[in-house]
């Protein structure tokens, strides 16, 4: 009987450390602004949400054609997933990135390319 009364209060002990956790690293992440992104399609929206975004002139005509605005590309980097049997990770000097979602509506991809200090929204097929 000793060792289901050691297992019990390890149980309870461990549920009470669990809880505390949750509610502490939640807290932390709300005041701070941090996200916790382990997988590889959140840590390139990450990154490239990371950095400033410019538009090639194609995509400039294109994005006045369509109305979207800069909000509207940084919710697609928010809730994008990246293709990465069409993006090419090892291309210099930026990294390729066909990124898939919902813009305005309807179901984009987007080509973006990561450089070390800049993303440039590159294409936006038709």
């Amino acid at each position: 009987m000793a060792f289901l009364k050691r297992l019990g209060f390890y149980l309870i002990g461990l549920s009470i450390g669990i809880v505390f956790l949750t509610l502490f690293l939640k807290k932390k992440s709300e005041e701070t602004g941090t996200e916790f992104c382990y997988f590889p399609n959140c840590r390139v929206l990450k990154d490239l949400r990371s950095k400033p975004i410019t538009f090639s002139d194609q995509v400039n005509q294109q994005l006045k054609a369509k109305d979207i605005d800069t909000l509207d590309i940084t919710l697609f980097l928010k809730n994008g997933d990246v293709d990465f049997g069409r993006s090419d990770t090892k291309a210099k000097p930026c990294k390729i990135y066909w990124i898939e979602g919902d813009l305005k509506g309807d179901r984009q991809t987007l080509k973006f390319k990561n450089c070390s200090n800049k993303v440039v929204l590159d294409e936006i097929p038709n």
